[in-house]
């Protein structure tokens, strides 16, 4: 797409998945986008929201497509329907960014990438690590190449979250492809790509459904290895609390620092001799993903490609299958109820 003077007009598909509300203030902010339409198979969500935000709206994504001619989608919606929509948009030669995981296993994601690949199609993915401030200190201390360690712990809320905002589909593994490895362990899995190179390999994985005995896990502990340097990711579904709090620890180890964050915006930087700095920056993923939007929707009107694409969303779900496939099947029947209730 060449630089254009006329506004964006960008639809939104899938949009009631909880990640609606991480880019949608971001898209109605910004002068040079109009908001084209929204959809959703759930035809109270898209009624509701295009009546609030003065839009078309549609429960077929094709329709809508054929409505407002979009110059640019962004993709939301179950994991298991994002194949469908990744398939339509590729057929119509529409931009999209799709959000994480962009499928259910890997074969489906990896189909997908070399589709998009041999078609020149501009289909980005929000790994917004990448484009965080965290990355941002350690970047400006130290190379890639200087880094050995990393241990990131990451829990979020528990499983009531999703059942609260409409998802439930999160806790079926049919829908969902599984539980916190496939929807947060991935962030991480591709930074470990982005700072190690691609030669990226899992080396072990322990996953369970105790705390809630759901069919899918609920904590995972993922070990990857490039050449003696180790990046140990933790996820879960364990902390009571809303949305994008989380329960966090995150360690660097370079030549001649070591990095911690233990909350969202403080980053401790220890150097060799000891000598100790605070720095504010946002460490978590919610913060960037308006950084994410204006980039992605900056790359379309200018003809550049995406940070991040299918082709690494893909190199990433093998990382993820390759976990699951070591951490071997979860117990059934145990823990708490599924009801969440309680939880």
């Amino acid at each position: 797409m060449t630089p254009s003077s006329h506004p964006l007009r960008v639809a939104v598909v899938g949009a009631s998945h909880w990640h609606l509300d991480l880019y949608l203030p971001t898209l109605l902010e910004l002068p040079d986008v109009e908001l084209a339409g929204v959809s959703d198979r759930d035809e109270n969500v898209a009624k509701d929201l295009g009546d609030r935000l003065g839009c078309p709206w549609s429960v077929s994504d094709e329709q809508l497509y054929d409505d407002v001619r979009p110059d640019f989608v962004l993709a939301l919606g179950s994991h298991a329907e994002m194949v469908a929509e990744a398939e339509h948009l590729l057929d119509r030669g529409i931009p999209f960014a799709m959000e994480k995981p962009c499928g259910t296993d890997a074969e489906q994601v990896r189909r997908l990438a070399r589709r998009a690949e041999a078609e020149g199609a501009f289909a980005a993915v929000p790994f917004v690590w990448r484009q965080s401030e965290l990355l941002g200190v350690m970047r400006e201390r130290f190379t890639d190449d200087e880094i050995d360690y990393l241990s990131f712990r990451w829990i979020a809320g528990t499983p009531q979250r999703y059942l609260d905002s409409g998802c439930g589909w999160m806790l079926d593994p049919a829908q969902s492809g599984g539980g916190c490895t496939i929807n947060l362990s991935v962030h991480m899995f591709d930074l470990a790509r982005a700072l190690f190179g691609p030669q990226v390999d899992v080396t072990g994985a322990v996953m369970s459904n105790a705390a809630h005995g759901l069919p899918i896990e609920d904590h995972s502990l993922v070990s990857l290895r490039s050449g003696a340097r180790t990046f140990h990711v933790e996820t879960g579904y364990l902390l009571p609390g809303p949305h994008s709090t989380f329960d966090m620890r995150f360690s660097i180890v370079a030549r001649d620092h070591y990095l911690i964050a233990t909350g969202p915006d403080d980053v401790e930087v220890i150097r060799a001799d000891g000598a100790r700095e605070h720095v504010r920056a946002h460490t978590t993923n919610v913060p960037h993903y308006p950084v994410f939007v204006r980039d992605v929707l900056r790359r379309v009107r200018e003809g550049e490609r995406p940070l991040a694409s299918l082709t690494d969303m893909a190199a990433v779900m093998d990382l993820v299958q390759d976990a699951y496939a070591l951490a071997g099947p979860l117990p059934a029947g145990i823990g708490n109820s599924a009801e969440e209730g309680s939880s």
